[in-house]
């Protein structure tokens, strides 16, 4: 529908050529009195630079077979042309390039957080070489390199923090409104700003494949996508030109006036006000990526308020993605108070995945770990170490349940055994538990955005994955599937309703791109975050929440835009056509319901406050 003949520089330019010849023209006629020839050069100099341009490239359109509410324009320039009405020609002119122009900087509005983003990469990097450190540019970092974040500096690179301890905020890149302790062994984001103290951080990615660059990337590939709402803008168009000459033609036919086809064309020329559409668009991606969500794919934002059926992955989607201590069983006198610290300052030295949900627990608990005196690992058993006169043995049950009387097992997770003196001092037992926002965020999502069916899916064991179903209350499961069925099952669901799915792993990537919306929980694989059309960078269903407010304000506005200056339009039609508006007064009245819709649009760069319907429900 937008026909974009040149850079925005140029329509810049063109906008203010216009402007200058009507201000030329008025200051003849008014001021100097003149009423002949002379005062309409400068209106003829601006058809003709301006106008010939525009004329011609509309011409070619129509003979390549595009055609868009741009051609009322380039009609209303050469109608203005043959009737002598250089002054209504003008306005035209300046209509169409300021409107081109008008649009340049709502999207520079619109897309201040991407240069906010560009604005905020560090340059240098302080990398240690021995005893000191050395500055580098950022591009020069290479993944296990150490760099040193200097107090109240960003964060160059994403790594993990092999010295120091202190805070990091990084609501600039996740929205949350408070700062995050840092110490050896934690992650760090590029982009973070760093507290009062100084962090030592090995580099884990180079800064090209950081999380900040990739949201740079996403960005600006974001920008270049068509948009799905803008299409709303061409359906529109394509009755709204043919009525809009149907009743200039009426109009000029009863009155016998051809001046009353221009008034009633110029006024109709809606160009710029079909702009507000994708500058909407800009915004929305805009806000969205304020808060974590990067929308790679603007049509997701208008597909999203159609989705009736919401598909989710289980590990890190509606749980948290790393088992949890969530059951402990001592035997004779043990307790947690004596267990517990015994077996967190063991596996707080090994690497075995059981080994963080410990150290959190007996950390939780406020425990003090004691120290080891000696490690050992033997072939099928854990780990086995002495702390003080305790030999402590963590294994697993196939080689203790021979020798010890142990509780019965689970049906479901996965657990350990805690051997203390060669007696069983406690059995723990660890689930990927459910987020504390996932049951809240099911349960709404039908009474709050419509959807009429929630499905769990997931290549995990059947009784796993009916336990969280229960807890989340999602009634429809599909356990063990495999990335095919997991497609099969997208595809299925998609061709009775348009689908939502949700996932974060790379078996998960194949149903991404199957699904109407794919969105990805970003922060673990990146072929997932490709095949998604909107990433989550924090893995947040709240976020998701925040999504699909989002596509319903952006879709409300749009349309606010698009339809509500286009029956600002039909009345000034109506007025032109019974002769109460000149070409010259249509001209301008269009262009002040150009500017409304646009302003209005820009709305969506603005951010909204957050939505109360689930945050009422895990709070």
């Amino acid at each position: 529908m937008i026909i974009r003949p040149a850079p925005a520089k140029a329509d810049a330019i063109v906008a203010l050529l216009a402007s200058g010849g009507i201000a030329a023209h008025l200051g003849l006629r008014f001021a100097a009195g003149l009423t002949d020839a002379r005062a309409s050069l400068p209106l003829l100099a601006v058809l003709v630079i301006g106008g010939v341009p525009l004329v011609t490239r509309l011409i070619w359109n129509a003979l390549r077979g595009r055609f868009g509410s741009d051609h009322l324009a380039g009609i209303s320039i050469v109608t203005s042309a043959i009737l002598g009405e250089y002054l209504a020609g003008a306005i035209v002119v300046l209509m169409l390039s300021g409107g081109e122009a008008l649009e340049a900087y709502a999207v520079s509005e619109a897309t201040s957080v991407l240069r906010a983003l560009a604005k905020r990469v560090p340059t240098f990097a302080h990398r240690w070489r021995g005893e000191a450190f050395e500055d580098v540019p950022v591009a020069d970092l290479a993944v296990g390199d150490e760099v040193s974040v200097l107090p109240h500096e960003i964060c160059p690179v994403d790594g993990v923090v092999v010295r120091g301890r202190g805070t990091m905020d990084e609501s600039y890149l996740t929205g949350e409104p408070f700062t995050i302790s840092k110490g050896p062994g934690a992650m760090v984001l590029s982009g973070s700003v760093n507290g009062d103290s100084s962090l030592g951080i090995r580099a884990t990615r180079v800064a090209a494949d950081s999380r900040y660059a990739r949201i740079m990337r996403v960005m600006q590939e974001a920008e270049q996508r068509r948009p799905e709402l803008r299409r709303i803008g061409d359906q529109l168009g394509a009755w709204y030109t043919p009525l809009a000459l149907a009743i200039a033609g009426a109009a000029w036919w009863i009155s016998g006036d051809p001046d009353r086809f221009l008034s009633v064309v110029v006024v109709a020329t809606p160009c710029p006000l079909l702009i507000a559409i994708p500058v909407a668009i800009i915004g929305a991606i805009s806000t969205a990526a304020r808060r974590g969500i990067i929308v790679k794919d603007p049509a997701a934002l208008e597909q999203l308020t159609l989705c009736k059926t919401m598909i989710l992955d289980k590990t890190g989607t509606l749980t948290y993605g790393r088992p949890t201590v969530s059951d402990e069983v001592y035997g004779g006198a043990y307790t947690r108070a004596t267990v517990l610290p015994i077996v967190a300052a063991l596996e707080r030295h090994s690497r075995h995945p059981l080994a963080n949900a410990i150290v959190r627990a007996a950390a939780d608990a406020g425990y003090h770990l004691p120290d080891v005196e000696w490690i050992r690992e033997e072939a099928g058993a854990r780990l086995r170490r002495k702390i003080g006169e305790t030999i402590a043995l963590v294994t697993s049950r196939a080689l203790t349940a021979e020798r010890f009387e142990l509780p019965p097992a689970q049906p479901t997770g996965l657990e350990c055994i805690v051997i203390l003196n060669d007696r069983f001092a406690a059995c723990l037992r660890f689930h990927d538990v459910a987020r504390d926002d996932s049951s809240g965020f099911v349960v709404h999502l039908g009474p709050a955005h419509g959807f009429t069916r929630v499905l769990l899916v997931s290549g995990d064991r059947e009784e796993e994955v009916r336990r969280l179903a229960e807890a989340v209350s999602i009634g429809e499961v599909h356990a063990g599937a495999s990335p095919e069925e997991k497609v099969a099952i997208v595809r299925q669901e998609t061709a009775h309703a348009k689908t939502v799915f949700i996932g974060d792993g790379i078996n998960d990537a194949p149903a991404l791109m199957a699904a109407t919306v794919g969105i990805a929980f970003g922060q673990h694989s990146d072929v997932t975050s490709e095949a998604a059309r909107v990433v989550i960078i924090d893995s947040s269903l709240s976020a998701v929440d925040a999504l699909i407010h989002l596509s319903y304000r952006l879709r409300r506005v749009a349309l606010q835009s698009a339809v509500g200056g286009m029956l600002l339009s039909g009345i000034g039609m109506a007025f032109a056509a019974a002769g109460l508006l000149t070409p010259v007064a249509g001209a301008v009245a269009q262009e002040a319901i150009d500017l409304v819709a646009v302003l209005n649009a820009l709305r969506m760069a603005r951010s909204a406050p957050a939505p109360d319907d689930f945050q009422t429900r895990i709070t």
